[in-house]
């Protein structure tokens, strides 16, 4: 069964570096779009191992030689016996037989079809995805239901679902019709706060920092007078949707609104990156000075242009990436050329406990080569 890609977990992968064999990244595109079927997804996982299956491996030991042959028939056997697509629009698949490793994760957008083997784990494509995957709270709020759901993964999974069938006209009896409005409306005021409360207690229970409101104009006013101070400060925005819509409908209506908000995320953290560049304090441009300070655990959130890469230097004995040719500063070892800069500058970013934010809503580090980094010192 594939897991699901999260903070911790890169983290664990982005620390994995193999000490017998080779690790293999493999991604799979599965856009429904591009890969609409069983046997066109089939088609492409065959054209990745049999291309993988090719490269030139004549620098490897015997032994590193079987050990990659294992991990393709593995791989190629999991997908014909134990792949399920459940919605995934994309795969990633780590592999390193001779040191015991397996992992496979089902991502919730395309990914571009690639095949890497190295030391350790190509984990650059799987940044961008974490950031649109928050836990953002999203309440379903009317006068007789509340949902509660969260941002997980790309989809939105139920946490509470609150019904409470208010009392129709045939109800009545004998109660005057303003006497029995009262009633009514005091029901849904009953009925609001209980969906308040349930929603304040789902927003201390994740740590959710981000709360959107799906309701009508009318049910907004009132439900946003039953709401406690902390979830009021954790609303990003409002919208609404069709009634009865399904979970889809309802992520579809609100990632507008989850998009603005990351905007203004993006654009804060930019803010604070200029702040410091500008005043020459605790901040890098471009490549050479935040792999440097990648290397040395300085960085405290890596920022990055979504789609910027270039080649870079690593060394293969401490990992310690740079810039440019020449020994490593630590233990003289020759650097070694690497394709996928910005995975050298993910893995050290990690490794040493700092965030990372694909940027995708602004183009302020495209003058420094589409790279930075907020510094801890």
């Amino acid at each position: 069964m594939a897991g699901t890609v999260t903070w911790p977990r890169l983290r664990e992968l982005a620390g994995f570096r193999t000490e017998n064999g080779c690790a293999i990244s493999l991604y799979l595109n599965l856009d429904p779009s591009e890969v609409p079927t069983p046997s066109d997804a089939q088609s492409r996982m065959n054209a990745l191992l049999n291309a993988a299956e090719k490269t030139d491996r004549t620098e490897l030991t015997h032994a590193a030689r079987q050990g990659l042959n294992a991990d393709f028939q593995r791989i190629a056997r999991w997908f014909d016996d134990d792949f399920e697509r459940d919605g995934a629009r994309g795969l990633a698949v780590f592999a390193a037989a001779l040191d015991n490793f397996w992992d496979v994760l089902s991502l919730p957008e395309p990914v571009r079809d690639g095949v890497r083997v190295g030391r350790d784990f190509y984990l650059a494509p799987l940044v961008p995805l974490l950031a649109r995957m928050d836990g953002t709270i999203v309440a379903v709020v009317g006068r007789e239901q509340g949902q509660l759901y969260r941002l997980r993964f790309g989809r939105l999974e139920p946490i509470v679902d609150q019904f409470d069938e208010q009392p129709g006209r045939h109800d009545q009896g004998g109660w005057s019709q303003a006497r029995y409005q009262r009633h009514i409306e005091k029901l849904v005021q009953e009925h609001l706060k209980g969906v308040a409360e349930e929603l304040d207690r789902s927003r201390r229970r994740l740590h959710s920092p981000k709360i959107v409101l799906v309701c009508s104009e009318e049910t907004r006013s009132e439900f946003a007078d039953e709401l406690s101070k902390e979830v009021r400060d954790a609303l990003v925005g409002w919208t609404q949707a069709e009634a009865h819509a399904t979970p889809a409908e309802i992520l579809e209506a609100v990632t507008p609104v989850l998009e603005e908000s990351q905007s203004k995320d993006e654009a804060d953290a930019i803010a604070r990156w200029r702040e410091e560049v500008g005043r020459h304090g605790r901040a890098t441009s471009g490549w050479a000075q935040t792999l440097e300070a990648a290397s040395d655990g300085r960085v405290d959130l890596l920022l990055f242009q979504e789609g910027t890469d270039r080649p870079a230097y690593r060394c293969p004995a401490c990992g310690r990436a740079a810039l440019e040719d020449g020994s490593c500063p630590l233990d003289g070892t020759r650097l070694e050329r690497v394709e996928a800069g910005l995975d050298l500058a993910v893995h050290q970013t990690l490794a040493h406990g700092g965030a990372i934010w694909a940027i995708r809503h602004h183009e302020d580090l495209a003058p420094v080569e589409g790279v930075g980094a907020l510094l801890r010192y």
